[in-house]
């Protein structure tokens, strides 16, 4: 299943960070820095295909490269790696890589994934043209990329490389060290899925435990009332009340049939979704918010709707703050978006990602575990019936295609030297990356967990609202970056007096 809600609290997330790397920068030029002068934006034929050498077919790969701050001729390369979406100037000017980037006089760069963004040639998402759009095609584009930037530059081996990423550009940067240990030399992956998982159910439990925490603003009662308000709304459906629920919920269509019940409540268990994976990020309601709007003491809630009507306020509050008139809840046009092959939008991802989920990753946010905070409809069979629907990829494939990422990759026992693992403690995708601290056979794995924060929080600028959690991990994060450009100015130093 499409998950339309979660994307657009995403976009809206990225397009908010946006704005405030825009703030910040004209802070900046106001006090005669002018960072902006300093970014080119490059395009790189790549191959469609590494791994065939007769295939000379090539794709435009877009780059942003920042010399504001780099020490010219040895000063450390940081490397922005984009995921499923566009990369944006800001990438290379805004947020805590560049931060570091400043103080290390670093070269920044920032290149988008295949098949996202700009890059993408016009045909490229015909079903027979995305067999080329996988990870293993992307870190080929990466290492290519790396030898591309090293001629330009005159860069030697004096230069180190440090790749930064996060959530799915997380995990590419911890496969480039781990895949190319000689092209980079220590990479961050900031919440990080670095393991493929088909029913990813640990997703929503993790939703459950946040509305749980006290820390922040969760409570048995927040997590009670949504459960509770999801069980209303399941029975008002299968008693045949259609119309009225879509009076309630604002539905651009009746939800007469189960295709359009289910997505109905994939939107509405999204905006739960959302709230907790952004937590803080201003974009939406906070978990402290939410859990407040469904828990408060209200003489308009009273009587057995009151979980229910809570929902129903919920529901009101995202399409204001998103502006949607309706909630549309079909999906007729769900599958229709998806078989849109043409560019129209630079932004269009779903297609591209959705054939990603089928092929490589799972990741499929299921409620058929009795931890999730949902509705039960929201099941596997209800997501996955979309890869044969749309790119022909027969539903019983997906086991053996997952079992080969988490074997090519080492799952989240990687055996990964210099890469550090960060994530947050109400972030959900913390259950597919690298948390403890020692490895099976006793292994260090590098890793920060921050008990309080949400999805790559840690990548952001500094704020000063910011949790004390947070700005210690940002400090460890530091520590560990710069320890890894000395130890690598030694080794050079060494080799040199050899």
């Amino acid at each position: 299943m499409l998950r339309r809600v979660l994307r657009k609290i995403k976009e809206r997330v990225r397009d908010l960070q946006l704005q405030k790397a825009k703030q910040h920068l004209l802070i900046h030029t106001v006090s005669g820095h002018q960072p902006l002068q300093h970014v080119k934006e490059g395009r790189i034929h790549q191959p469609l295909d590494h791994f065939n050498r007769h295939d000379v077919s090539t794709f435009p790969q877009r780059f942003f490269v920042n010399e504001a701050y780099w020490q010219h001729p040895d000063g450390p390369v940081f490397l922005f790696i984009g995921g499923e979406g566009p990369i944006f100037e800001f990438d290379v000017l805004a947020g805590h890589h560049v931060d570091m980037a400043e103080e290390h006089g670093a070269l920044l760069l920032a290149v988008e994934h295949r098949f996202y963004g700009d890059s993408i040639n016009p045909d490229g998402l015909k079903t027979e043209n995305l067999a080329d759009l996988s990870s293993q095609q992307a870190l080929a584009d990466l290492a290519v990329f790396q030898q591309y930037i090293s001629q330009n530059f005159n860069l030697s081996h004096r230069n180190t490389w440090i790749s930064f990423g996060g959530s799915y550009a997380g995990a590419l940067s911890a496969w480039f060290r781990g895949k190319f240990p000689h092209l980079v030399y220590g990479a961050v992956a900031s919440s990080a899925p670095v393991k493929a998982k088909l029913d990813f159910s640990a997703y929503n439990n993790i939703v459950g435990l946040s509305l749980l925490n006290k820390a922040v603003g969760g409570s048995e009662k927040c997590l009670a009332v949504v459960q509770e308000a999801f069980a209303a709304l399941e029975v008002a459906l299968m008693a045949g009340n259609a119309s009225q629920v879509t009076v309630d919920f604002g539905c651009c269509q009746s939800p007469k049939d189960s295709d359009d019940q289910i997505e109905l409540m994939q939107n509405l268990a999204d905006i739960i979704m959302g709230t907790v994976q952004y937590n803080e990020e201003g974009v939406l309601l906070s978990i402290n918010e939410l859990c407040g709007l469904m828990t408060n003491k209200s003489a308009a809630y009273e009587g057995e709707m009151e979980a229910y009507n809570r929902l129903v306020k919920l529901a009101q509050i995202y399409r204001s703050t998103s502006e949607e008139p309706c909630l549309d809840i079909s999906h007729e046009k769900t599958v229709k978006d998806l078989m849109d092959t043409s560019l129209k939008s630079s932004r269009r991802a779903a297609r591209q990602w959705t054939y990603q989920t089928c092929t490589e990753f799972g990741f499929y946010q299921t409620c058929e575990d009795a931890t999730c905070p949902f509705s039960g409809m929201l099941t596997l069979q209800a997501d996955t019936h979309l890869c044969p629907m749309l790119f022909g990829i027969p539903q019983h494939s997906l086991p053996a295609r997952i079992a080969f990422t988490n074997t090519y990759y080492g799952g989240d026992n990687p055996h990964t030297h210099r890469v550090l693992y960060v994530n947050g403690g109400i972030d959900p995708w913390q259950a597919l990356s690298v948390v403890r601290e020692r490895t099976e056979d006793e292994e260090e794995a590098e890793t920060i967990f921050i008990e309080d924060t949400a999805h790559c929080a840690d990548m952001m600028t500094r704020r000063v609202t910011d949790r004390c959690s947070l700005k210690k991990a940002r400090e460890e994060i530091e520590k560990h970056v710069a320890s890894w450009l000395r130890t690598a100015a030694q080794e050079k130093m060494d080799k040199s007096s050899v």
